[in-house]
């Protein structure tokens, strides 16, 4: 999820963990807490595009990182807070918790994380978008309630408790939608009697009203959306996988990396004369379009035997676009 909305988990579970003995404080931590994974991304700058991909969301999103650094960061922080009601154990439980709780909410978006590293293991419920502000804004309007009273007050407590209530039935919410909106793709597929392999199934932006669909049916993919509020069939559109694209490439070891991170969902694609690697499990910015253009898409550049790999940009002014089109398209078919 995006960085404000674990800044507010993680100061709710501070707050939950440890706000009755040492107030806001636990609020503070819990958010430093929850922000620490996502440091993965500063690495990543001082590493090749492609690593930088693979180690997002991996060894500091895991249980094992959160086991190892919480006893750390709790001795650090009870180090600078010697006065504090609050020990060692107890500042450790929180830092715990405000780690792991990091991964386990990123678990729900189309990345997903590695939550059992080291083991090769990537969980993506694919329920939620990374930024959702029906998710984020109550949690944060309760959380500004609680930090505004007294640590010893029992409404503090209620107020924080609600956030962390009103949430997780958000989230368990997503996961019934998500549910209703795969139910509605297969019959779909099913009255066009279209015959396919697998399906994968997830929210659009900012929102789960709208959901879309890649079916994987064979040498080609159907991508499709629908919308709660749609009154007409859902239509799909047609993309080639057009895989052998990539020629003497296809084995390359790049390849087999972009390949395990998509985890098998792409296409290839030639424009002009350059070769793009399109990753569809984050669809394409505007399923209306003509003219379709994938969220995360790579150019190959080919280096002597190897590919080297260059993420395409984005056009600003295009994404305004895009979302008056994703705006629109929420509301109905």
């Amino acid at each position: 999820m995006d960085s404000l909305t674990q800044i507010v988990l993680g100061a709710a579970v501070g707050e939950a963990v440890l706000g009755k003995k040492v107030g806001n404080k636990a609020m503070l931590y819990g958010a430093i807490a929850g922000t620490i994974p996502d440091l993965d991304t500063i690495v990543g700058k001082f590493l090749d595009p492609l690593t930088a991909i693979e180690i997002h969301r991996g060894i500091s999103h895991s249980i094992v990182f959160s086991i190892v650094m919480a006893p750390i960061l709790g001795w650090l922080v009870a180090q600078l807070h010697k006065k504090a009601q609050a020990s060692w154990k107890d500042w450790s439980w929180l830092f715990f918790w405000g780690l792991v709780t990091h991964p386990l909410l990123d678990a729900h978006t189309t990345w997903g994380t590695q939550l059992f590293w080291p083991l090769d293991l990537r969980l993506a419920y694919q329920n939620i978008f990374v930024i959702d502000p029906l998710y984020t804004l109550p949690f944060l309007v309760f959380l500004i309630l609680a930090m505004r009273l007294p640590k010893a007050s029992k409404k503090r407590r209620k107020w924080n408790n609600l956030g962390l209530i009103v949430s997780s039935a958000y989230m368990v919410l997503t996961l019934v939608l998500k549910g209703i909106s795969y139910q509605k793709f297969t019959e779909a597929l099913a009255n066009e009697k279209i015959e396919y392999t697998q399906i994968d199934t997830r929210p659009a932006a900012f929102n789960t009203i709208l959901w879309y669909a890649n079916i994987d049916v064979g040498d080609a993919y159907l991508l499709g959306d629908y919308s709660f509020f749609d009154s007409k069939p859902i239509r799909f559109k047609y993309v080639p996988k057009d895989r052998q694209l990539l020629g003497d490439y296809r084995d390359s070891e790049t390849i087999k990396r972009l390949n395990k991170i998509s985890n098998g969902w792409y296409a290839v694609e030639k424009r002009d004369s350059d070769l793009y690697y399109n990753d569809l499990r984050f669809g394409v910015y505007d399923l209306d379009a003509k003219d379709l253009r994938f969220v995360f898409s790579y150019q190959l550049i080919p280096d002597g035997e190897t590919l080297e790999i260059e993420e395409a940009k984005r056009d600003p002014e295009a994404m305004k676009q895009v979302l008056k089109s994703l705006w629109d398209r929420i509301w109905g078919n």
